[in-house]
């Protein structure tokens, strides 16, 4: 049985990770419940492939940021990553409602989303969101009245962004990590961040 009440009202926990400068913004869901977290920050949870994605891409070693014999993720590699390459991140869902009790976005009721607007206002050089999932993907869709595009396709928006559909880094997504890291590569290619 999970400790998590299915009838409270989640608020995100942390407030969005802005380096100066920043030109893309990643837009996950929301965390998983704080007992999976293995650091105070986005993609906590081991189980995931974000951190291990970013590694493969941008260190060439899908442990770059992950320290194998301690268990945990070098959080300030991480962060010196992101304001190095001016990659923003955030969720989608500011108020969320956990209807079974575990972090499946499937599961997972979004009762107030990301004030995105507020959020891009912040980041004047963004010119590019990417969105980690199909759920991050609709809600994105729905506060810029966009269509939602395909896997790893990406639409353009009035303001000069470009939003990009990438494939969920949950485990519970069946796509090898090489196979995500080529999506999410194109993504950083296109926006200007490697070559």
């Amino acid at each position: 049985m999970s400790d998590i009440d299915i009838n409270e009202i989640e608020i995100h926990p942390w407030e969005p990770f802005i380096p100066s400068g920043a030109k893309v913004l990643v837009l996950g869901t929301f965390p998983p419940g704080a007992h999976r977290w293995s650091m105070d920050f986005y993609y906590p949870n081991r189980t995931n492939d974000f951190w291990f994605m970013m590694g493969l891409i941008f260190c060439g070693d899908r442990d770059a940021f992950y320290d194998r014999s301690k268990k945990q993720f070098n959080l300030d590699a991480i962060k010196a990553l992101l304001a190095d390459k001016k990659i923003a991140l955030n969720d989608t869902g500011y108020k969320v409602r956990r209807l079974k009790g575990n972090a499946s976005d499937k599961f997972l009721e979004i009762i107030e989303p990301v004030n995105l607007q507020a959020l891009l206002e912040r980041m004047p050089d963004c010119h590019t969101i990417a969105t980690t999932g199909e759920k991050a993907a609709g809600v994105v869709a729905e506060l810029t009245g966009t269509p939602i595009p395909k896997m790893g396709g990406h639409t353009d928006i009035s303001e000069g962004i470009r939003i990009w559909r990438m494939p969920s880094t949950s485990r519970a997504y069946p796509l090898p990590l090489d196979k995500k890291a080529e999506y999410y590569r194109l993504l950083f290619a296109d926006a200007g961040i490697i070559p």
